[in-house]
């Protein structure tokens, strides 16, 4: 015990002698003094009071906010590049250990209402509605007008609750804790991401390990990712739990040589947000490759991929009755993709409906972008497909990781987090160069996206660009690249 104190007290002030890792902690405090800012708190936040109190709920005030969160983002993003594995070794630095570098970064985040996402309020809401005796699955968090529904979004206070009833249960929990006071019931949903997170980086560089990828490259891509950082713990998205658990499913799969057990934590996974079940399909072929397309081998290879599909969903529906709420998710099953985002068929739609609504008349008409969204599930659904044909069998980390990519970019409505689910596996894919260039291209996309949505809505335009500015000479002054194959001589950092 002792020893491991030590060692863990090493790592500690090896974490904190890096300048880069204290750039992040910078950045992450910009962030979260942005988001006790006019520029993002909800109005029923109980912060309003404290701003006014010091005179600081001003205009002013909402674009200092909106300043410092958006050069926090790029300092989060600059410390990212700063501490990839392979610039550190080429230098000749100490390889840090990915937990207290986390922790360091992340630190700010935990004290802070919810970053750059109000989902946190609804989780809270839900809690709220069960307390008194509502099921989220039957009606919106509208329905009790307070505080709790004032935090919620106003285009989720009328919808009822996509997620799983584990998720559910567990808001109820937590509100409960902090005596139902909303905005503390709010930062609470964060115990369960944190859990999530805490998986995520227990179960990434085990599963990196297992398959002959650096520990510490997919550690740097999965767990230190700035969009973790920021949609995770800041934002407290029930995803980082569903995550974490698939990723645990997938490490006592490939450990223990069986299924059986992996199948049953995912469908834990599931209950707290449902395309967890991707993952069972795949957890037989990570004990037993599907090599042949000849009748009997392919006969038992559905076999097992429903076996475990069927094991998974049966713990769901154990949870979902013992819970007392039911399968009720089902009528919100569309609930995500009401509000338009970035998502590249939705774009389409609506460069496609502007002449159309020309030519008929019609301004408010949404056929055409009702459309393309139904495309954009067409093509998911086919894509999904095409990669268990091609990975499934005998590449299943691969058809996990690509198959939840391709749904979050092929879905009505895209969400940086939602890319996270098949992004933790990437590294594992062994991607090439060019691919993994993509990648954190995309990264730096997503979080230069979420600051435009930030600063636009405060008015904040020219320091959108500024940052696009700073975004575009960060890349540009780091290599892009980071070998995934584990050295001979490499130290894991876990």
């Amino acid at each position: 015990m002792r020893s491991r104190l030590s060692r863990a007290l090493a790592d500690l002030r090896g974490a904190a002698s890096s300048r880069a890792v204290w750039l992040g902690f910078g950045g992450s405090l910009l962030i979260l003094i942005g988001s006790l800012s006019p520029a993002y708190l909800p109005q029923a936040s109980p912060m309003w009071d404290v701003l006014r109190s010091w005179g600081i709920d001003g205009p002013t005030t909402k674009w200092v906010g909106t300043g410092t969160t958006l050069i926090g983002l790029g300092a989060l993003l600059e410390s990212w590049f700063r501490l990839r594995p392979a610039a550190r070794r080429a230098r000749g630095r100490q390889e840090l250990r990915t937990w207290p570098v986390l922790g360091i970064i992340a630190a700010p985040l935990l004290f802070g209402p919810p970053i750059f996402s109000h989902d946190a309020y609804s989780y809270a809401a839900h809690g709220w509605l069960m307390e008194n005796h509502l099921s989220p699955y039957q009606v919106g968090p509208g329905t009790l007008p307070g505080y709790f529904a004032d935090q919620v979004a106003w285009v989720w206070r009328e919808t009822t609750a996509p997620y799983g009833p584990l998720a559910l249960w567990q808001s109820h929990v937590l509100d409960g804790l902090v005596n139902f006071d909303p905005f503390l019931s709010a930062i609470a949903m964060r115990v369960p991401a944190l859990f999530g997170v805490a998986l995520i980086g227990l179960c990434v560089p085990r599963i990196a390990r297992r398959v002959g990828v650096d520990p510490a490259a997919a550690s740097w891509f999965a767990v230190l990712n700035p969009i973790l950082v920021i949609d995770f713990i800041g934002g407290a998205h029930n995803d980082s739990q569903m995550t974490g658990l698939m990723l645990l499913g997938i490490l006592i799969t490939m450990r223990y040589r069986t299924w059986w057990w992996g199948a049953l934590v995912v469908g834990v996974a599931a209950a707290v947000k449902q395309p967890a079940f991707l993952v069972a399909v795949a957890l037989p072929f990570l004990v037993t490759p599907w090599t042949s397309w000849k009748l009997k081998p392919t006969a038992i290879a559905a076999a097992k991929a429903l076996a475990s599909l069927g094991l998974s969903a049966a713990v769901f529906a154990g949870i979902s009755v013992a819970s007392g709420l039911g399968f009720g998710w089902i009528n919100a099953i569309n609930v995500p993709g009401m509000v338009d985002t970035v998502s590249p068929f939705t774009v389409v739609g609506h460069i496609i409906q502007f002449p159309v609504n020309l030519v008929t008349g019609d301004p408010d008409g949404r056929a055409v972008v009702a459309t393309f969204k139904g495309i954009g599930a067409v093509v998911g659904a086919l894509g999904i497909m095409w990669y268990a044909i091609r990975h499934l069998g005998k590449r299943p980390l691969h058809f996990v990781s690509y198959s939840f990519i391709w749904f979050a970019l092929c879905a009505p409505a895209i969400h940086s987090w939602y890319l996270l689910w098949g992004a933790v596996l990437l590294p594992m894919t062994k991607p090439s160069t060019r691919a993994l260039r993509a990648a954190i291209m995309f990264t730096v996309f997503l979080l230069g996206f979420n600051a435009m949505n930030f600063g636009l809505r405060n008015g904040m335009a020219l320091m959108v660009f500024v940052l696009f500015g700073v975004s575009y000479w960060i890349v540009h002054t780091h290599e892009l690249s980071q070998p995934m194959e584990q050295p001979d001589d490499a130290r894991v950092s876990v």
